[in-house]
């Protein structure tokens, strides 16, 4: 029988919607369940911050079997423009997201479609993906790694996503790499780094510092003078505006751990030239909870703290005329001394572009290896076929 896709329409889609990969996956040790109250919330219009300067749509692929009238959800995707993204860059992308398919080109090619149809109607030119819904959220599709398990922000699919997304003509646009952070990585790491930065307060007069979470508004003011400037030529920046940084505060007093979100300053002037937003892993929590806060989810979320062992770096930058002082290896020396003295085994850093020779070239000064790798995809809206 064919494919039909739809837009989601109602409580009952989106709640498929949000469901589908649980069908998909759960058989695979290495993905994790998100929590769907969350994901609810996430997909919310009117409770996520990336609607104040985005619109979305979200369309779900139904099958009805030559037995069975009843139509079942055979695969998911969304489809979004981020105004914020055009504006500043001048352009006219379109991107897609939260891709879930069964093994099957007729739905993925069905799903494609539609999402490149809505944005070539909005006047998009590329479509790009897959993010959920931004790059600093999941995104990607999973090449290498697969037997490694998802940290939190980490997607997790099987190899057939790449043939399938792939044979329907999606190009790759850019890998981006994970890098494995251990403890025992320290005696791998070359004597410059170490080098560089016992330098750093001494030659230049930079000190590190842990971020208030009282005050952690203000400090993602701080953040977004280092964002905004050091990650400007990275694939799909978009800079943080003010209500942005409203909504990030919040969301990272979930994640705050004083460990982890460190900062580096100037000594005389305060300026912050450097941080860094180390995250432990949720997933270890949420593996456990297996979707649901009840009945017992909320029993292992009361426990987090004795069950998360391993971390995710997901913001390191400094400020590009800063980049020759060494903070970046200050900043990374201090995660191995933090991992010392804490119950951390191991983590994470990610997402690293696989053309920023600079920033690899530091990972493998580390003692670093990459442990997985993530595909993201463009295809010109003008070159898909009238069908689309």
């Amino acid at each position: 029988m064919g494919v039909e896709v739809r837009a989601v329409s109602g409580g009952s889609d989106l709640r498929q919607f949000i469901d589908l990969p649980y069908r998909l996956h759960a058989n695979h040790p290495q993905w994790v369940p998100p929590l769907k109250l969350e994901r609810r919330i996430f997909l919310s219009r009117r409770m996520n911050g990336f609607f104040r300067h985005a619109e979305a749509q979200y369309f779900l692929a139904w099958r009805s079997s030559a037995d069975d009238a009843q139509q079942r959800p055979v695969g998911r995707i969304s489809a979004q423009i981020d105004h914020a993204y055009n504006d500043f860059h001048g352009a006219h992308w379109g991107w897609f997201g939260f891709i879930e398919f069964e093994d099957d080109e007729e739905v993925v090619h069905a799903l494609l479609a539609a999402a490149a149809a809505w944005l070539r109607a909005r006047g998009c030119e590329r479509m790009v993906g897959p993010a959920d819904f931004a790059m600093n959220d999941e995104c990607g599709i999973l090449i290498e790694g697969f037997d490694e398990r998802a940290l939190i922000h980490e997607p997790w699919q099987p190899p057939y996503y790449q043939k399938l997304l792939e044979q329907d003509g999606m190009q790759k646009a850019v890998d981006l790499l994970v890098w494995r952070v251990g403890v025992a990585d320290r005696h791998n790491t070359l004597p410059v780094i170490f080098e560089l930065a016992e330098k750093v307060q001494s030659e230049h007069g930079i000190r590190l510092r842990r971020m208030s979470r009282l005050h952690l508004r203000r400090e993602m003011d701080r953040f977004a003078e280092v964002y905004n400037a050091a990650w400007a030529e990275n694939f799909g920046f978009v800079p943080y505006s003010k209500k942005d940084l409203d909504a990030l505060a919040q969301e990272l007093q979930l994640a705050y751990d004083k460990d982890w979100f460190i900062v580096a300053e100037r000594e005389d002037t305060g300026e912050v030239v450097g941080i860094a937003i180390t995250i432990r892993d949720l997933n270890q929590v949420l593996r456990k909870m297996n979707g649901r806060v009840l009945p017992f989810g909320w029993w292992y979320f009361l426990r987090k703290n004795k069950l998360m062992n391993w971390i995710r770096i997901g913001f390191l930058g400094v400020k590009p005329e800063y980049q020759h002082t060494g903070v970046a290896a200050k900043l990374f020396i201090e995660h191995f001394d933090t991992a010392d003295r804490t119950p951390t085994k191991d983590g994470h850093c990610a997402w690293l572009l696989e053309n920023n020779r600079p920033i690899n070239a530091g990972m493998e000064a580390m003692g670093l290896h990459v442990n997985k790798r993530y595909r993201m995809y463009e295809r010109p809206l003008a070159a898909l076929h009238s069908g689309a």
